[in-house]
């Protein structure tokens, strides 16, 4: 969890975690900078609870930076991340970890719900029941907070490019070859994302250049496959805000 200012909405992240019907957690929060008193919240919590890990950058270096800190101190078998203004349904590890031990897949995503800073939700992210590669090159389908993967896949990085959630699970998934969802048995989404207003990803034109970095630079595609992909990008984004 790559926290930064965020004593506002962080104890509830935290909580959610923490409050998984799966107790072997390692909670790994990376204070990234923060100005606000969201260490002081963090070292508490920690106190309370043996699971949380707590982990103080020297300086604020960008959730990439802070994730990428969180992943070289975590122990345990599996990885899923999870921002410090967003939160997890109860049973989200273990109805995550039964797919992929039914499955024998690598990683694992599931339908979230995006909530306004009301507390409205607003629209239902549902992605396909599995994807491959070629799946993530025309979207990306697997929501960073709900997505998990197996360490023996082994770790990747996050890289600072914008979109850096995308590029890693795009990544990921050609290391894995495919990934699967996870639902909940009374349909309910796994996580709940919070749309603020004016955020980065509500900026369209920077978040359509940062993707076609990713095809050139990331993906490595030529400008006539970038296009391609592109187009099919920009048609699912539409897709998945009905």
């Amino acid at each position: 969890m790559p926290v930064y200012n965020a004593a506002a909405t962080l104890e509830h992240s935290m909580r959610s975690v923490l409050g998984q019907t799966h107790g072997q957690v390692e909670l790994l929060a990376v204070d990234d900078g923060s100005r606000d008193g969201s260490w002081d919240l963090m070292a508490g919590i920690a106190a309370q609870d043996r699971r949380v890990v707590p982990i103080r950058q020297p300086r604020n270096g960008g959730v990439a930076a802070a994730r990428n800190t969180g992943i070289e101190a975590a122990t345990g078998t599996h990885i899923a991340f999870l921002d410090s203004d967003d939160s997890w349904h109860p049973r989200k590890l273990d109805v995550q970890l039964a797919q992929l031990h039914r499955t024998g897949a690598g990683i694992v995503y599931s339908a979230y719900q995006r909530v306004s800073e009301q507390g409205q939700p607003l629209s239902m992210v549902r992605p396909p029941a599995s994807v491959r590669y070629t799946d993530m090159l025309k979207s990306n389908w697997i929501g960073n907070l709900t997505g998990m993967y197996d360490r023996q896949l082994g770790d990747a990085r996050f890289r600072r490019i914008g979109h850096e959630d995308y590029a890693f699970w795009l990544e990921m998934v050609r290391k894995a070859g495919h990934a699967v969802r996870a639902d909940h048995d009374h349909d309910e989404p796994l996580a709940y994302y919070l749309v603020r207003d004016g955020s980065l990803s509500s900026d369209k034109i920077k978040a359509a250049r940062w993707q076609w970095r990713i095809y050139r630079e990331v993906a490595g595609l030529g400008r006539l496959a970038a296009s391609w992909y592109f187009l099919n990008y920009a048609r699912n984004a539409l897709l998945k805000r009905r």
